[in-house]
């Protein structure tokens, strides 16, 4: 059976259309599946890269808001949009960055529950934060929340209903993040130089203070155990024993596939892709209970811990070490180990079903 392609008149407002990662790489992916059903929405975004194929498959238009002081970008940038869309004739506004002007807004994360789970008292550039999230979740006629534990918070600090928000998990590219055959795994950890007699675990980090970095730290620098930890992303503060640092890395895949775990020690993390990406390399997870993304995989393919004991993560860490050294942790199937469908088009599919139910008109598939 064809698929039907969808005629939509779609706007989506965005931080970025550019390489980076987490909402950077959402919104690749979704105009990517958008694009495949042939579906061309109008891009709206402060940074937008002209030399990316789904910027050159669509129109875009960049809000320059260059040199405006921190605290009023965001009005600015809702002034930009209020403009466009007045002259546009446009049945549905997905946002992926906060718009009051969305229909459709997206939650991977409240600056409420940030600031709790960081143990930080509002200040006022927080507060403005804050009201932006209020204004915009309350504007929206449906939420996309990215996990369960997002849909909870946006009941509890923003007094939202259930019906308004829909769970819809993110995706990602299992042509990308898949497991490397014996050899190509053994070459990787060489080329990574990973220690051959070392349980390998991997934190993928750009802000150590939320991933939880100096906790493991203490506990790698001082075990006994045949471990290592990998940090690849931002420079550590400072050496320490035990562990690596593999920097900034754009095979980020292959790091996936070459360890033996990947450890999710956050404070807050509302999913943590890397969790399902790790998986996908046929690497199970070390992961804190509060992880969006723990909720997404199976027993088999990780092994949980809560943050407020350490001697919990140490017990977790010295368990992973042991299923490691009798080689029964590497996962056989990873789609299997995950509890949804990552795909693209699948979250796409489902994407379009939310933005047609909010559109000011019906609008019909039309078969090709």
């Amino acid at each position: 059976m064809i698929e039907p392609i969808f005629r939509l008149r779609l706007a989506i407002t965005a931080q970025a259309l550019n390489h980076g990662g987490g909402a950077e790489r959402y919104t690749r992916d979704v105009l990517a599946g958008l694009l495949n059903v042939g579906v061309h929405p109008l891009v709206i975004a402060r940074k937008i890269d002209l030399t990316l194929v789904q910027a050159q498959q669509t129109r875009c238009i960049p809000v320059r808001i260059r040199g405006v002081p921190r605290l009023w970008r965001s009005a600015m940038f809702d002034r930009a949009v209020r403009r466009i869309l007045n002259r546009e004739a446009i049945d549905c506004v997905f946002g992926i960055n906060h718009s009051i002007h969305a229909d459709i807004a997206v939650c991977g994360g409240t600056h409420p529950g940030f600031l709790l789970a960081m143990g930080r008292k509002p200040g006022w550039t927080d507060q403005s934060q804050i009201e932006l999230e209020r204004k915009s979740y309350a504007k929206a006629v449906r939420i996309v929340a990215h996990s369960n534990r997002m849909r909870d918070e946006l009941q509890q600090f923003y007094q939202l209903s259930s019906g308004k928000i829909e769970v819809l998990y993110p995706p990602v590219d299992s042509s990308r993040f898949k497991p490397l055959g014996a050899e190509d795994r053994q070459q990787a950890r060489l080329r990574l130089g990973l220690p051959a007699d070392r349980v390998v675990f991997l934190l993928a980090s750009t802000g150590h203070a939320r991933k939880g970095y100096a906790e493991l730290q203490t506990l790698f620098s001082q075990t006994k155990l045949p471990i290592c930890l990998a940090v690849a992303g931002r420079p550590l503060p400072q050496p320490a024993p035990n562990i690596i640092e593999l920097g900034y890395r754009s095979d980020i895949e292959t790091v996936f596939a070459a360890v033996d775990y990947t450890v999710i020690a956050s404070l807050y993390e509302p999913f943590g892709l890397v969790g399902v990406e790790s998986v996908l390399c046929g690497t199970p997870v070390v992961i804190a209970q509060n992880v969006g993304s723990a909720e997404v995989l199976d027993a088999s393919a990780k092994i949980d811990f809560s943050l407020r004991d350490p001697k919990f993560l140490a017990q977790s860490i010295a368990d992973a070490c042991s299923k490691a050294l009798r080689g029964e942790h590497r996962i056989a199937d990873p789609l299997n180990a995950l509890l949804y469908d990552p795909s693209v088009q699948t979250h796409v599919h489902r994407l379009l079903k939310i933005f047609q139910s909010c559109a000011d008109e019906p609008i019909s598939p039309i078969h090709p």
